[in-house]
């Protein structure tokens, strides 16, 4: 990443002393301006929050000719973003999921970042292959990769222990749908335990994942077209089955939020987790506190290969830039904004998602951090729904819901499957 340094001092000709270069930056990950508003100290930043609010208050130190003006909106923002495009005022640049936006650039509300990129001296090829399937829309790059998140497999592995499912001090993980029934019933059987620990309740993006995840692995064509779900399908049938007995053999937990969940696991009341990157932080530090269930006892994995191939269905943070009129030099600190934090993506990645800068998953420091090494290869593996797709985010609501219907045993399996397609294809119907 230091091959950078060089290049990145020449971006440095915006407007001196008191004619400031003015650009606006908008971000969810929410405020923690009274432990971190002050700070510059990287380094000694934890959690989302704290390392963006650093690396913020570094870049401004760092180039006292740009003025940059930071709002910081309620998670995921977005209703605020579409106020202030409908009034010609959006920001300069905005956190967005990759997964949302071909909503935006579909509708020609993006500016593509290729010259301003290329003016920063970054190009596609710096990003790691999940990356660039959440950014590159039609052949242009329509923002800068953040991270990589998606959901991986939270192990117990004192309770793995007690139910004879570790070898050489790793746990053991299913290769099979049989083989995660035959481990699930054994880890039961030995602990009186639940194997899986679900958020399970108001949480579609839970259910989602899992289908998605397995889908991808069967190479399944989810979405033919742009108007178009396929779910009434082999594939997504064998899916919900799976999980749909899991739950009626009790080998998961049922009618458990989000909050709830992540207080069982903490608890020690099961032995995987399915959850995001986001908890790695989190679930180790309970892990390095004497005292806690989960002390010395924690492990974290890409989502095992159940069906067909390594894959995991995920999505990301990035960098977008609305479009609007702005001056060269306003484009000129966008760069310098953006290579910075490029250049930064190591630190970002202590947050526990995966770097969308290769170098950095490269990068021996990377893979010391803990777990790191674990699950670099959701940086190669993971994969996006095609660029097509719209509304993913109403999408996944609706076939959260079937899902979850189908798992608890209140629809049958096919009926869930039609069901979510037809409701998906009415959405898009209406929206294309």
């Amino acid at each position: 990443m230091r091959r950078w340094l060089a290049p990145l001092l020449l971006l440095g000709s915006c407007a001196q002393g008191p004619d400031r270069t003015e650009i606006h930056l908008q971000r969810f990950f929410g405020d923690c301006s009274a432990e971190y508003g002050r700070s510059l100290d990287i380094g000694g930043a934890e959690g989302e929050c704290g390392i963006v609010t650093t690396l913020l208050n570094r870049f401004r130190a760092e180039n006292p000719d740009i003025e940059l003006k930071i709002n910081i909106v309620a998670w995921p923002g977005y209703a605020q973003l579409a106020a202030q495009m409908a009034a010609n005022e959006p920001p300069d640049l905005v956190t967005m999921h990759q997964g949302l936006i071909t909503d935006y650039q579909t509708r020609g509300l993006l500016q593509p970042l290729d010259g301003v990129l290329a003016q920063a001296g970054l190009q596609p090829a710096d990003f790691t292959a999940a990356g660039q399937r959440g950014v590159v829309k039609d052949g242009r790059v329509y923002g800068l990769p953040w991270d990589t998140v998606g959901g991986l497999f939270h192990v117990n592995t004192r309770l793995f222990e007690q139910a004879g499912l570790m070898e050489g001090g790793r746990p053991v993980l299913p290769r099979s749908a049989d083989e995660l029934l035959a481990h699930a019933r054994r880890f039961k059987a030995a602990t009186g335990k639940p194997y899986l620990v679900q958020s399970s309740v108001n949480d579609p993006a839970t259910h989602t994942r899992n289908l998605y995840t397995y889908l991808l692995a069967q190479e399944a064509v989810i979405f033919p077209d742009a108007r178009h779900v396929r779910l009434r399908t082999p594939e997504a049938k064998r899916v919900l089955e799976l999980f749909r007995t899991l739950e009626r053999e009790g080998l998961t937990t049922t009618n458990q939020d989000n909050p709830a969940a992540i207080a069982s696991f903490l608890g020690g009341e099961g032995g995987v987790f399915p959850t995001g990157t986001w908890m790695i932080g989190p679930f180790d530090a309970e892990a390095k506190t004497p005292g806690r269930p989960l002390y010395g006892a924690y492990a974290v994995f890409p989502y095992p290969r159940l069906f067909g191939r390594e894959a995991s269905f995920v999505d990301g943070h990035s960098w977008v830039m609305p479009r609007r009129e702005r001056t060269p030099e306003q484009e000129a600190a966008i760069a310098r904004l953006l290579r910075f934090m490029a250049e930064r993506n190591f630190d970002w990645s202590r947050t526990g998602h995966l770097p969308a800068v290769q170098a950095v998953v490269d990068d021996p420091r990377f893979r010391a951090l803990p777990h790191r090494a674990d699950i670099a290869p959701l940086a190669s593996n993971g994969r996006l729904l095609p660029p097509y797709v719209q509304r993913q985010g109403a999408i996944e609501g609706l076939i959260g819901e079937e899902v979850a219907s189908a798992v608890a045993g209140t629809k049958s399996v096919d009926r869930a499957l039609a069901d979510a397609e037809r409701r998906v294809n009415e959405l898009l119907a209406s929206t294309l």
